[in-house]
């Protein structure tokens, strides 16, 4: 059972664990973290999520999860990165490049995600051969880049997470993303 710590509205650890279930039944605000793994040609690795996974299912997303209960957001996302594609990357090679507040309501469910997500960006030499995919979490990986991203964006094509995201906050990540791609390429 995945424990998970549940946060106040300002982010703040409330001393609360519930499993996983409840606090998305509930919505709790809990942590999730994402990192925007970027190879040496400035792409962006996506993993497609598998056919089984309760939330966008078949949907390409980049790799993270909820942070179990007594884990930093850091800790968190080595973790995640482990599981799903079976690379560790060490800690110092996580950079922290937004945290922001999400709350949003399903319309057909009526249940509320509350989370703060915590996104770090990391700089690859792995090529796709290189990963080892968790079947329950990963169905496929590919390399893409921000000019597709925004391609798909421009043509709401839905097989991308980052499609549903509001306007203010793709477009906040693709400046990070693209300044970080002229470091790595430059």
């Amino acid at each position: 059972m995945e424990l998970i710590d549940v946060l106040d509205e300002n982010g703040k650890i409330t001393g609360r664990v519930e499993d996983r279930k409840t606090v998305h039944q509930q919505g709790l605000w809990h942590t999730h973290v994402g990192v925007w793994i970027m190879n040496k040609n400035g792409e962006l690795l996506f993993q497609k999520r598998s056919a089984t996974k309760p939330s966008n299912p078949n949907i390409w997303s980049r790799t993270g999860g909820h942070a179990d209960s007594g884990e930093t957001p850091l800790q968190a996302i080595q973790r995640e990165t482990a599981e799903e594609i079976g690379v560790e990357i060490p800690l110092e090679k996580f950079e922290l490049i937004n945290v922001s507040k999400f709350e949003k309501t399903n319309a057909e469910t009526q249940k509320t995600v509350r989370d703060f997500t915590y996104s770090y960006f990391s700089i690859v030499d792995y090529k796709l051969d290189d990963y080892t995919m968790q079947e329950e979490e990963v169905s496929d990986l590919k390399y893409v880049s921000i000019e597709d991203m925004k391609a798909a964006r421009k043509n709401d094509d839905r097989s991308y997470t980052f499609v549903k995201w509001d306007k203010e906050n793709f477009d906040n990540i693709i400046g990070i993303l693209e300044k970080k791609r002229e470091e790595v390429v430059n």
